[in-house]
């Protein structure tokens, strides 16, 4: 199996190497800058020409927002605009050049409705205070491994790692991998290094291929299954940080920070006591990913079957009072993961509709509950007599969506809630599937029924 996987690593660059990699970010920044200024100038120019009454055909010439167009025009400038570009790679004013073009198209896409999602805006300046400073190499020729302990990056020449690379090196020296990018970037104080690498992986099988597990997400309980293992408690880990960086937050407060509106400059101090605080978040983040690796993986490498809910996890930070917590969770996060793999390890991941009833409906015998508050935690079937815990219940059910479907003769639903069917679970298939029209519309005229053809019925919504 042909997969796209990253491998990231921690890079301890010296002094020297360190302004090298912040001069191409810099470069990388500067083309994306000088791109855009070239295209809304042309912009500006063609409305204000069409203000005057000029005609379509007399109007200035639109510029291309291609890739290839904008690096040919950059080639053409660069000993003008930037006389320094040969301190960079070429790949650096290529990489902003690249994201540009990227903008203007996702922006055009969503404008034209072709992009899902929240609209885009039209993509603005980059600032050196606010934008991360990173940058891609995407010849991956002249991107290699030396040894266990360097890279190799072009222009930069040898950069040392500070963890080994000898995961990535065994594949590329057995060779099941092929680097294809390379993407520098500075986090928290420090420079990492991830390659985007052409894998050949081999083809795995789950420890136990016919396990069918649903995984119940919350914020109480990070993860709760249906096969009786023991739940997974929600690590908290902002939580846990929010009295420090509360600390630090006052301690950067104090000192004297930039200022947009009147230029002024951030002190020394204000550097430090900000860089304190963002290696604290840059903590939490590393452990809450650690967390989430650990449980994707044991999941993914064990069961064969894996369901779990199309959270709306937009919809449900809009809550002031859980938007802290939801987002501390990362339920996204195990959801993307679960996705790569179970692909990876053989298995499969289903995930439920958004408005599948997990937690109003009996895991017992099926019923439904109009209203369930957040505050009831102990699910109470007033049907059957069931009292289980309300996350176990959810994952029951999410469970048993999967077993039916499998058992049966296909899915039932589309989306898995039965809202895109008139039947129910239990007469899927039925007479109600195949009613007749004009049993549904006795008023119907007797000229339009025969034009209709008569027996007409309406076939089975899919």
């Amino acid at each position: 199996m042909l997969v796209v996987q990253a491998y990231r690593f921690a890079l301890d660059p010296t002094q020297a190497q360190a302004r090298a990699l912040a001069s191409h970010c810099g470069a990388a920044r500067f083309a994306f800058n000088w791109g855009l200024a070239q295209i809304k100038a042309n912009l500006a120019q063609r409305e204000a020409e069409k203000s005057y009454g000029v005609p379509d055909e007399q109007l200035t010439a639109p510029l291309s927002w291609s890739m290839y167009s904008l690096r040919k025009a950059w080639n053409a400038a660069k000993a003008t605009v930037a006389p320094w570009w040969a301190d960079n790679s070429k790949e650096a004013y290529a990489c902003g050049l690249e994201r540009l073009a990227t903008a203007l198209k996702n922006w055009s896409d969503s404008r034209k409705g072709k992009r899902k999602g929240q609209k885009m805006g039209f993509p603005a300046f980059r600032s050196k205070r606010e934008a991360a400073p990173s940058v891609r190499f995407s010849y991956g020729e002249r991107i290699r491994l030396h040894g266990r302990t360097h890279v190799i990056l072009p222009v930069l020449g040898r950069i040392r790692t500070h963890e080994s690379t000898r995961k990535l090196s065994r594949r590329i020296e057995a060779g099941t991998a092929r680097i294809a990018s390379a993407t520098v970037r500075l986090e928290s104080g420090r420079w990492f290094v991830s390659f985007s690498v052409h894998v050949e992986r081999a083809d795995k099988t789950p420890s136990r291929p016919d396990a069918v597990i649903g995984v119940d997400l919350g914020v109480k309980t990070l993860a709760v299954f249906s096969d009786g293992r023991p739940a997974v408690e929600n690590p908290k880990h902002m939580a846990a940080a929010s009295r420090k960086l509360r600390r630090l937050s006052r301690a950067a407060s104090r000192k004297q920070g930039p200022d947009r509106r009147t230029g002024q400059q951030a002190s020394q101090r204000w550097r430090r006591a900000n860089a304190a605080r963002n290696r604290v978040h840059h903590r939490v983040a590393a452990l809450r990913r650690d967390g989430i690796h650990k449980l994707t993986t044991s999941l993914a490498r064990e069961c064969g079957t894996v369901v779990v809910e199309d959270l709306h996890v937009a919809g449900m930070v809009r809550n002031r009072r859980l938007a802290r917590a939801i987002s501390d969770a990362g339920f996204a996060e195990i959801r993307r993961q679960l996705a790569y793999k179970t692909a990876w390890g053989g298995g499969r991941l289903v995930v439920a509709g958004r408005w599948f009833a997990s937690s109003k409906t009996c895991s017992g015998c099926g019923a439904v509950k109009a209203k369930l508050a957040l505050s009831e935690r102990t699910y109470t079937c007033t049907t059957c007599g069931l009292i289980v815990d309300r996350d176990v219940n959810a994952a029951l059910n999410l469970a048993s969506l999967v077993k039916r479907t499998v058992a049966g003769s296909g899915p039932e639903t589309l989306n898995g809630c039965g809202a895109d069917r008139k039947t129910s679970l239990a007469e899927a298939g039925g007479r109600e599937a195949s009613t007749p029209l004009q049993e549904l519309l006795p008023g119907l005229d007797g000229d339009l029924r025969s034009a209709m053809g008569g027996s007409l019925s309406i076939p089975d919504a899919q």
